[in-house]
């Protein structure tokens, strides 16, 4: 079924193509209700039940996408981001955006590695050595900040088969969880950047109608993200022992309490808990006294 929102009303959100931060980037749509049924093989699909259409692209390419404002939004890693930004920075060309909401997915860092048998003690030893990387303006701002001089080689793609064909001495990669490294005799010695993907906005002005569904967006946003993190608690508990039991609650606001049929000793207490909730808190909770304890998932939470 086709879109009914006018185009020049509804959102356009980049997102990577393939790869785990689409599957992610997609995760999070349908959580925010949002309907994409058509395959994603092709390079633009409309949402079926609200305005914004997703444009299938390289991930490099999606920060120059919403900076340039062919897109309205895009979802990417903050290592990309700022790659990009310090390129059109030095090219002199627009690099403004807004971070609109860091996501709770795609973590992970940029780190240097060296061959596992080349010595290491600190950043000193790499003055003068041979980089290669995908990341070369991250790389030279790392070791400008250090005050040393590398020869950095960029490569856009297999670097860590670099030092083992003798073209560099060490890489910078991303790093997540360093198998990658393994497999090919490197160790990672520094961490230069750390990730996470962000849904960036650019800095054209949006109309009213947009500008109304992005608050939307970001309030579901906001509520899938929050409901991630929290769990709802519900036990009964001694009135005597409330005070104690509300100290063990982690992240907890005020709880509800309600009368338990039956024993007017004892309240029902309902909480949303913002914090993880371990077996060491349920056992300290029973500890002092609650009973019935249960925790549940939430799906979808609104403030």
């Amino acid at each position: 079924m086709p879109p009914t929102t006018p185009p020049q009303d509804r959102l356009r959100l980049a997102i990577q193509k393939s790869g785990r931060l689409s599957t992610d980037s997609l995760g999070l749509l349908a959580r925010c209700g949002i309907k994409v049924k058509a395959p994603k093989e092709k390079l633009l699909l409309h949402s079926e039940n609200f305005p914004i259409d997703i444009l299938f692209v390289r991930d490099d390419d999606i920060p120059q996408l919403v900076m340039d404002g062919v897109c309205d939004l895009g979802i990417v890693g903050t290592n990309v981001l700022e790659e990009s930004a310090l390129e059109r920075r030095s090219a002199g060309n627009g690099h403004a955006y807004t971070v609109e909401r860091e996501l709770d997915f795609g973590g992970c860092r940029l780190a240097l590695a060296l061959p596992e048998e080349r010595a290491y003690n600190g950043p000193q030893d790499l003055q003068g050595l041979r980089i290669a990387t995908t990341y070369p303006q991250l790389t030279r701002r790392y070791f400008a900040a250090q005050g040393l001089q590398a020869d950095i080689v960029y490569l856009s793609g297999s670097v860590e088969v670099a030092p083992r064909l003798g073209l560099a001495d060490a890489i910078c990669d991303l790093v997540a969880t360093g198998s990658t490294l393994e497999a090919n005799r490197l160790r990672a010695v520094e961490t230069i950047f750390k990730s996470t993907a962000v849904l960036i906005r650019g800095d054209r002005p949006l109309n009213p109608v947009k500008t109304h569904a992005l608050e939307i967006l970001l309030r579901r946003t906001d509520g899938v993200q929050l409901a991630a993190e929290a769990k709802y608690i519900m036990l009964h508990a001694p009135k005597a022992a409330l005070a104690e039991i509300k100290k063990l609650l982690p992240g907890s606001e005020n709880p509800t309490l309600l009368p338990l049929a039956g024993d007017d000793s004892k309240v029902a207490l309902h909480a949303v808990c913002q914090e993880a909730v371990f077996w060491e808190t349920m056992e300290s909770l029973k500890k002092a006294g609650a009973s019935s304890i249960l925790v549940l998932p939430i799906e979808k939470m609104m403030l």
